[in-house]
């Protein structure tokens, strides 16, 4: 019998240490839904003339830290880094490392941003901040505000937003340099807030950054700037937003270097403005060279026929500026020709059958080219050759739910080099008009602006659809539209150059404002839409 009351009793103590090691909720138990509470600090939050290397942070539960280099945000920005302990175990305090020498008489703020969670159930303490000051008194005055692209709908990804106090010292330059006096972050949203600022006059800006130092690089980050000088208690809310723009770079030529044999590509930086290439080097009266802009890519492609010599002299210029270039000739082997078909075989009213190819395409035999409908009779068409890019379309009268088949015989096609193709065929459909709809957009231009209208196809990465150029209030009609979501961006076109400006940071010259309509469309087949937007 004690024999049995021991074992009861030692399973019994067991089953009870077991049972408080657990950090968890007990199974079949409410799911925690609390927020970690901050229970206090050594040295305590808001102390001020702050002199010590070290915080310690104490929570009433277990809390982990998740994406801190991305959540963390010390203001004023420390030249180091703090170190915070633990990171990879949850516990019930934190340790936090000061390596830098604190400024005199100023307001520090950590802010941990949704950083601390609990260990449980992830449940995040939001906005956590720990503040003090190595003076005499805490600031306490604030500002809010918005950011937002300037140019895309899409909420910015982290932006830091930045103050720097006006003083004797400050110039416009400082943003290059050397880092604000105050910086607070907008984490996918477009709303920040700054706290415990001093009073006095502030210069604003917003950074999208490559590497948050809180420093601006031209070359990689997004500016964003307010125009009038904030001024503080005054500007505690700021009424306009701020918007996002990368900057145009100054034109640099980088270089000219041979791809492959009778291919040379010049490098290029920035804005350009009446890029040529013009060839210094004596060559044959049958030599021939084609030139074009690389799609997308600062990029300008010379071809031209092989010649026996080691080297090729050029001048490139860009306005004003020209430089003097030679160029080494070492490969051997010429790119071979590769005509491409469209990869969709469902030809739309809208479209044009374009047939692309690597080379430019110099000779075309029509005689070689055959166009066949479904009834086996031959379409009558004409062909178009890009001077911009190297493709051919193929414009004929498209019939309705038809098939279609187009063959290429050798040497329809050759390019600079002389080469050609082998037979080559491609078979592709139309589709019925019921197939498609349409939208009306009564535009509402009440100052006659000279405007930019866009219709933009959502799921493709904002491709625009169809653009329109307007100076007045209109009436837009788009017809034989895919059934897709779609919607409109509307560009003041100030300078009426036709297409979207940015801004410039040193010349306080904001970019053109876009304005998007505020509904997406969803148009489906044989579907009309109506839809009136207002630009103010």
């Amino acid at each position: 019998m004690i024999f049995s009351k021991k074992i009861i009793f030692l399973l019994f103590f067991v089953v009870l240490i077991s049972s408080c090691a657990k950090t968890g909720r007990p199974d079949g138990g409410p799911k925690d839904e609390d927020a970690p509470l901050f229970v206090t600090s050594n040295p305590p939050y808001e102390s001020i003339n702050f002199k010590e290397k070290e915080v310690e942070l104490y929570f009433n539960e277990f809390v982990k830290l998740k994406d801190l280099n991305k959540q963390l945000v010390v203001s004023p920005p420390l030249k180091n880094p703090l170190i915070v302990t633990p990171q990879s175990t949850a516990s019930k305090f934190l340790k936090i490392e000061i390596l830098d020498t604190l400024a005199t008489n100023t307001t520090y703020i950590f802010n941990f941003g949704n950083a601390i969670e609990d260990n449980n159930e992830s449940n995040i303490l939001e906005g956590f901040k720990y503040v003090f000051s190595t003076g005499t008194y805490i600031d306490s005055l604030k500002t809010s505000g918005e950011v937002q692209d300037a140019f895309f709908r899409e909420k910015p990804k982290k932006t830091n937003i930045v103050l720097y106090r006006i003083d004797s010292t400050y110039t416009d330059s400082l943003i290059y340099k050397k880092k604000p006096n105050y910086v607070t972050s907008a984490l996918d949203t477009t709303k920040f807030n700054f706290s415990n600022l001093k009073e006095g006059k502030y210069r604003l800006m917003a950074l999208q950054e490559s590497s948050s130092d809180y420093l601006f690089n031209s070359k990689l980050d997004k500016i964003g700037f307010y125009n009038d000088t904030i001024s503080l208690p005054r500007d505690s809310i700021l009424l306009r937003p701020i918007v996002l723009f990368k900057e145009v770079q100054p034109y640099k030529f980088r270089r000219g270097k041979e791809i492959t044999k009778g291919k040379i590509q010049f490098g290029y930086d920035g804005k350009i403005k009446d890029l040529k290439v013009n060839l210094l080097s004596k060559v044959p009266d049958s030599f021939k060279s084609i030139s074009r802009f690389e799609a997308n890519k600062d990029t300008l492609n010379y071809w031209f026929t092989p010649i026996d010599v080691d080297s090729l002299n050029f001048t490139v210029s860009n306005d004003i500026y020209i430089d003097t270039v030679t160029v080494r000739l070492r490969k051997n082997k010429i790119d071979s020709l590769n005509v491409n078909f469209p990869s969709n075989k469902l030809l739309h009213f809208r479209d044009t059958l374009f047939i692309k190819a690597n080379n430019p395409l110099t000779a075309i035999d029509t005689s070689k080219i055959s166009l066949i409908d479904s009834d086996t009779l031959r379409v009558a068409f004409n062909i178009f050759n890009s001077k911009k890019e190297n493709k051919l379309g193929i414009i004929f009268e498209k019939k309705q739910k038809s098939a279609y088949n187009l063959k290429l015989l050798p040497k329809a096609v050759s390019d600079i080099y002389k080469t050609t193709i082998d037979t080559l065929n491609f078979s592709f459909r139309t589709q019925e008009i019921e197939d498609y709809g349409k939208i009306t957009l009564d535009v509402v231009n009440s100052k006659n602006e000279n405007l930019i209208i866009d219709l933009i196809s959502v799921k493709e990465k904002n491709k625009i659809i169809e653009r329109r150029y307007i100076k007045s209030s209109e009436n837009l009609v788009f017809d034989l539209l895919e059934p897709k979501s779609y919607i409109f961006r509307a560009i003041i076109d100030s300078n009426k150059n036709k297409i979207w400006d940015t801004g410039n940071y040193l010349k306080m010259r904001q970019p053109e404002k876009v304005f998007y309509y505020e509904t997406q469309i969803d148009l489906r087949a044989n579907n009309y839409v109506f839809e009136t937007f207002s630009i103010n």
